[in-house]
């Protein structure tokens, strides 16, 4: 069984490390007599280096010997095989000090950490530019073990490339640091991390460095102190931080430390400039209100921008108690004709955007965060009520009508790829670093097809916590370890956090994710509790590894592009670039779109929202599910009409129809009408008896559908409101139009009025239809 990493001790007989050179027990007079140096000089280097044939009964040893005690102690002290080559080696060091010394004439008990670094160089190249000729490179390390002993020298991290770890094997054993340093794995080793080779040089380089400044080789002498100066004083590498990082979380599960702050490894510089007396009242306010960390730091950058704009266009109202509606009225003036870069503390990183006009989600926020910081001081009483500040600086209309949600849909054929690119996950696709994959494949796979298959947003993804999957069969719990979860039938369940808009609440999800989430819990190695950004509770976190949460930004810096890479499709659209965020209304649009659609507060329900307004922003209905509706509808054939047309082709052929005789006949179902612009005609669905009307039980239609020279087509016929109404819903509507075209003439000239009144006349088609016959329609 693995002893747990508090059980590790040092080793057998193992004692606490102290420091071996008393300064009490020598004479560290400074200066160096006439007699020391004349002694060094005689002596020679023969003797300094102990070479074949020196004279150890000379009398300068005695001459030099207050000198030369701490010096051997300090070789007698460290931890160092007693290999001719090594002896050699310790010698020369005798005899580059003490030739240092004489040429100085002060001790070494008084040199500064200049002076050694300038003996010991900031590379081996140039401490054999400053040393002896004589002195080899295998000198430098044990200079250097002498400097810290004796001078108390730690600057290590200005010696360049050095071997830290075998400086503290000489210093202070090899047996208990490297037993201080296990004790450092073993935690981290449970958390997760990958004790391979790049951790055989970066954890014990930064573990030596810590015990060097701290002259202890003990993890319990470590406090929090030491790790701040280390980074305040910038005495590793940055590339060294996340070791460090590491280190300190190990030493604080120990319980010899504080853990380090959430920021730590990263940018924590923060933003300043502007008027001072504002600055500080946007510190106060930072520091007293309950807003969640990041959008305190977003209202206070917003803040610092309008006291840069105080420092140069108001200098008077620096102090927020001068504040009148007017200063708030130019405020939002000045911002309204604002460009990106205008009053920020730096540029770096805008590229083309600098210069643009701000747009409007900037532009209200930042009125918003001003908004916000008076609302608060005037509520804890710190200023006047001078102005209501929801009034005067409330957007203006000419912004709030360029805001609004506008969620946007990832294309049908490129999201298919994105989730084929996210089923066939393989560790090869995954983004290396220097020392293989930064996260297990499981926990990306994990990670994927939760913000492909869950519609989550991406700090409620990277918020889940350990257990958040349940399985159910016919509406009972599933057990862990039950083969029942890869039942065809079996339902996932989602449980989702404390969220934006919300509670937490439960919602289905394919059984794909649920597996998928399941296989990295099974291999998840057991972490620290975290306390959760938006609860302050102390939970378990789902995506966390090597003691670290995976972070909200994860998805769109690392997930989003593996997949485009791994499918080949652009990382961005005509809609901007693809986004955690996009998912969301993508998967939440094609529920809304499905065969059988959610309804919209089902959907609600399953995205987690507050209100179904916010719903209908993320449910669009797509345009193939928009042009199924509109065919059938049937607007274009509901308002057209296709009317057969028969052309005689012999009265074409024999120049009658020249001469005027009837060529082309309409079929109108009830009879033929051969009115040339029978289409602009206003009684052609309920035709009068006029000369251009043949009923079909006419002689003159009959002869006309016998001839065998015939040629058919099909011509439309737009219907106005009142011919559609006639030719759906029956006679009642054909006689409403019949009423209306009474006084309308003809194409033959007279009205239907008048054709009524003439003897000998066919009756028009409402008139000889029977009032119960309301299947007889004009086509």
């Amino acid at each position: 069984m693995t002893a747990s990493p508090l059980a590790i001790v040092l080793g057998d007989g193992a004692e606490r490390w102290s420091w071996p050179i008393a300064a009490h027990r020598y004479d560290t007079a400074v200066a160096v007599s006439s007699e020391e140096v004349r002694a060094v000089r005689e002596l020679g280097l023969r003797n300094l280096r102990r070479l074949q044939y020196h004279d150890p009964s000379a009398p300068g040893w005695r001459v030099i010997g207050r000198l030369l005690r701490p010096l051997e102690a300090v070789n007698a002290s460290l931890d160092s095989p007693p290999t001719p080559h090594r002896q050699r080696a310790m010698l020369d060091v005798i005899a580059v000090l003490l030739t240092q010394c004489a040429e100085t004439g002060r001790t070494f008990w008084d040199w500064t950490a200049e002076e050694w670094i300038h003996l010991l160089g900031h590379s081996q190249a140039e401490f054999r530019k400053h040393s002896p000729a004589w002195a080899g490179d295998e000198v430098r390390p044990y200079l250097a073990a002498h400097a810290y002993l004796l001078g108390s020298f730690d600057a290590f991290h200005q010696l360049g490339g050095f071997q830290r770890l075998t400086l503290s094997w000489r210093i202070f054993g090899r047996d208990r640091v490297n037993g201080e340093i296990a004790r450092v794995r073993a935690v981290l080793g449970a958390w997760g991390y990958r004790l391979g080779q790049d951790d055989d040089t970066l954890l014990p380089m930064v573990a030596c460095q810590l015990f060097l400044l701290n002259r202890s080789p003990h993890l319990e002498d470590l406090d929090t102190a030491l790790f701040d100066r280390v980074r305040r004083d910038r005495l590793l590498d940055g590339s060294r931080l996340n070791t460090l990082h590491a280190m300190q979380r190990a030493v604080a599960e120990l319980g010899f430390c504080a853990p380090p702050a959430a920021s730590t490894g990263r940018h924590t510089s923060r933003a300043t400039g502007g008027a001072e007396r504002w600055e500080r009242w946007a510190d106060r306010w930072h520091a007293t209100s309950t807003l969640t960390p990041r959008v305190r730091g977003s209202i206070r950058s917003n803040l610092l921008k309008v006291g840069r704009w105080i420092a140069a266009e108001q200098p008077e109202a620096a102090d927020p108690a001068d504040w009148t509606r007017q200063t708030c009225a130019s405020w939002i003036a000045a911002l309204d004709r604002m460009k990106v870069g205008d009053y920020v503390q730096r540029t770096v990183g805008l590229g083309d955007c600098l210069g643009k006009p701000l747009e409007a989600p900037t532009k209200a926020a930042q009125i918003t965060a001003l908004r916000t910081f008076f609302r608060d001081c005037q509520e804890w009483e710190w200023l006047p009520r001078r102005f209501d500040p929801l009034r005067a600086l409330a957007i203006p209309r000419s912004i709030t009508a360029l805001l609004g949600p506008d969620p946007r849909v990832i294309a049908a054929e490129v999201w298919a790829k994105l989730l084929w690119a996210g089923l066939n996950l393989e560790p090869e696709d995954l983004p290396q670093t220097r020392s293989g994959h930064f996260y297990p494949f499981e926990l990306v796979r994990a990670v994927t097809l939760t913000w492909l298959f869950a519609g989550q947003r991406s700090d409620e993804i990277a918020r889940l916590r350990l257990g958040c999957i349940r399985w159910q069969h016919d509406g009972k719990p599933i057990a862990g370890d039950s083969p029942q979860v890869l039942a065809r039938d079996a339902v996932c369940l989602l449980d989702v956090p404390t969220h934006k808009t919300g509670t937490a609440f439960t919602k289905p999800v394919d059984p794909i994710l649920g597996q998928a989430i399941d296989a990295w819990q099974e291999i998840r190695p057991d972490q620290p509790k975290f306390t959760d950004r938006r609860t302050s509770e102390l939970v378990d976190p789902l995506f966390a590894v090597r003691a670290r949460r995976v972070s909200t930004s994860y998805i769109n810096n690392t997930i989003i592009p593996m997949l485009c890479r791994k499918a080949g499709v652009p990382a961005a659209d005509v809609r901007g670039n693809i986004t955690s965020h996009r998912a969301r209304s993508t998967i939440a649009s094609q529920l809304y779109n499905a065969k059988e659609p959610m309804t919209l507060f089902e959907l609600q329900a399953w995205l987690g929202h507050r209100s179904p307004q916010s719903t209908q922003y993320y449910a669009k209905i797509t345009p193939n599910t928009l042009t199924k509706a509109y065919t059938e509808a049937g607007y274009f054939a509901r308002n057209v009409r296709t009317v057969e047309v028969l052309l005689d082709r012999d009265a074409i052929t024999s120049g009658a129809a020249a001469t005027g005789e009837p060529w082309q006949y309409y079929d109108l179902g009830h009879g033929l009408c051969y009115y040339s612009f029978f289409e602009q005609c206003q009684h052609r669905m309920a035709c009068a008896g006029c000369d251009f009307y043949a009923p079909k039980e006419s002689t003159k239609s009959q002869l006309v559908e016998a001839k065998a020279n015939l040629q058919r087509m099909l011509v439309s016929i737009p219907l106005t409101e009142e011919e559609r109404a006639a030719v759906d819903d029956g006679q009642s509507a054909l006689d409403r139009l019949l009423e209306r075209l009474a006084e309308v003439a003809t194409p033959a000239g007279p009205t239907p009025s008048e054709l009524r009144a003439e003897p000998g006349r066919p009756l028009p088609l409402a008139v000889r239809s029977s009032p119960d016959s309301t299947d007889r329609k004009c086509c």
